[in-house]
């Protein structure tokens, strides 16, 4: 959608990390903080069927346990962190609220709001994305369960084909917002990252999250209609035009 980023991860040193960085060359994305400190790259395998049901086998290699050297000065010029539940993003946690940066994060799938390993996510984050695959009829609940104990500004829970709950710390309350429906539904993976991605594009151009949530909620339903997890994105354009 435009924006100026700043991408650090950490990929391998094989044939998939080298798609990656010309992936990143070909869509003009600076890779220079995308480190080749692996042997292979971290893959994945996503099998979904036609309700949208999904099982998802995932291979991280050793990147859990492979640090990233983060420091001020990498995020001195950045405004907004946008970071992954990856364990080499929690020093970042830290410099970045030193540094009184804004936080976003999604921690997916979750059960308990003490998660062990997402709880320091959770803690950190501003805006904080989660999924309600996990979490039953009760969800209202477990978002003030969750506001109450790590005291993040907005909250949003994606709901699938229900729509989304979000939460403002401002008013103290959730709003839930119907699902966009957009044609035929073919492949709902990559859903909740359309919809995270998207909230933070339009949260930080025009600062209202409501607005913001139903701009994502568009963007995800046009992903949604075309089959692959790195296809079906529109532009900013697009997405107020429809």
């Amino acid at each position: 959608m435009g924006n100026d980023v700043k991408l650090t991860s950490i990929i391998g040193n094989d044939f998939s990390a080298q798609i990656i960085l010309n992936t990143l060359k070909n869509i003009k994305v600076n890779s220079d903080n995308v480190l080749q400190k692996l042997e292979q790259t971290p893959s994945s395998v996503v099998l979904y069927d036609e309700e949208g049901r999904r099982q998802i086998y995932c291979d991280l290699k050793n990147i859990q346990d492979t640090p990233y050297s983060f420091n001020a000065s990498l995020i001195e010029d950045i405004n907004f962190i946008v970071a992954c539940n990856v364990n080499f993003n929690r020093p970042l946690l830290h410099i970045a609220k030193e540094n009184k940066k804004t936080i976003a994060t999604d921690v997916h799938v979750i059960s308990d709001i003490y998660d062990e390993y997402n709880s320091e996510f959770m803690q950190y984050s501003d805006i904080l994305f989660l999924s309600d695959e996990n979490i039953g009829n009760n969800y209202k609940e477990f978002i003030l369960k969750i506001a109450k104990t790590y005291g993040n500004k907005i909250i949003v829970l994606g709901r699938g084909a229900n729509g989304a709950a979000m939460y403002l710390q401002k008013t103290n309350q959730i709003i839930e917002m119907p699902a966009v429906k957009i044609g035929k539904a073919v492949n709902t993976v990559g859903a909740g990252d359309a919809l995270f991605s998207a909230f933070i594009h339009f949260y930080l151009k025009e600062g209202n999250p409501f607005n913001a949530l139903h701009l994502a909620q568009i963007f995800a339903a046009y992903k949604i209609t075309v089959n692959g997890a790195s296809n079906g994105f529109k532009t900013e354009k697009e997405i107020y035009e429809a």
